[in-house]
């Protein structure tokens, strides 16, 4: 009995180091990756003249609360806000309902030549956004839509192959007796999906939700080939304002990434739980 407790107490003492070994590496990684946030916050409260001192410095002498004023004010913050909600919130609404109504389709409507086709549709991934760039320039231009917002909310608005795979991966592991029982009050395929499977799909919708306001929110690149005028920019092209050909005011450009930054923040947080519940029911890993 003593030496089965001693080899207890021993594998019990290397599994607390082996954890502790763990925590602390995690703790590092955490330090890691949280330092260019804390810079940042550093930077929003510091004048120029103390930002430019040799050295990185977090801890701030003398606070500036008022470059956040400033930051939201030398620009049409307001303005921006509009078109960056408008850019953001009508495709991700789009986005979810289109993404899970053709998920469902490739799960459970069986037709022919649907797995040919769902494969031709995640091929599409492989194409990289640059080589599309062009045409879409081009295809945008004839329709007219250039310096305007429909170039940044159109084509957002239809499914994402990526979206559609998780979407397609997480009705498939529902059970089908939901269709059977739907069949037989007489549903077809859209009702089905519409009252049976579409409410069940909160974790998935979450995080293609998550997924499509991340990535419309920080969206630089489309609003920087499509919009030349004030009037349409978003936040994340407005940002580039603080940056001229001479002069780059590095503590209002922190203060205002830091303000638009927060609502991806908030809305990870808020909904991580339905986000880790969405991929891992889809058995993407």
């Amino acid at each position: 009995m003593s030496d089965a407790r001693k080899n207890v107490g021993k594998k019990s003492m290397k599994y607390k180091m082996l954890k502790g070994a763990v925590l602390i590496v995690l703790i590092c990684l955490a330090i890691v990756f949280v330092f260019p946030f804390l810079w940042m916050v550093s930077t929003s409260l510091k004048s120029l003249n103390e930002f430019y001192k040799e050295g990185i410095h977090l801890f701030v002498k003398d606070v500036r609360f008022d470059n956040y004023v400033k930051a939201l004010t030398i620009l049409p913050f307001l303005t921006y806000l509009k078109n960056t909600l408008l850019t953001t919130l009508i495709p991700v609404t789009f986005t979810c309902i289109s993404c899970s109504m053709v998920g469902y389709g490739f799960a459970r409507v069986h037709a022919p030549g649907a797995k040919i086709l769902f494969f031709v549709m995640l091929s599409t991934m492989m194409l990289p956004s640059q080589v599309t760039m062009i045409p879409n320039y081009i295809l945008f231009k004839n329709l007219g839509w250039l310096d305007s917002l429909y170039p940044l909310i159109i084509p957002s608005m239809f499914s994402s192959p990526f979206y559609v795979f998780l979407a397609r991966q997480f009705y498939m592991r529902m059970p089908s007796n939901l269709e059977d029982a739907a069949k037989i009050d007489g549903c077809g395929a859209f009702k089905t999906w519409f009252y049976v499977y579409f409410p069940l799909t909160k974790p998935i919708l979450a995080t293609i939700a998550i997924f499509t306001f991340i990535g419309c929110w920080n969206d630089f690149m489309g609003p920087l080939i499509y919009i030349n005028s004030d009037k349409y920019k978003t936040l994340a092209l407005g940002l580039r304002s603080f940056v001229t050909q001479y002069t780059t005011d590095t503590n209002l450009l922190m203060a205002a990434s830091i303000v638009v930054i927060m609502p991806c923040i908030l809305i990870f947080f808020f909904c991580q739980k339905y986000f880790i519940q969405g991929i891992t029911f889809t058995g993407v890993k």
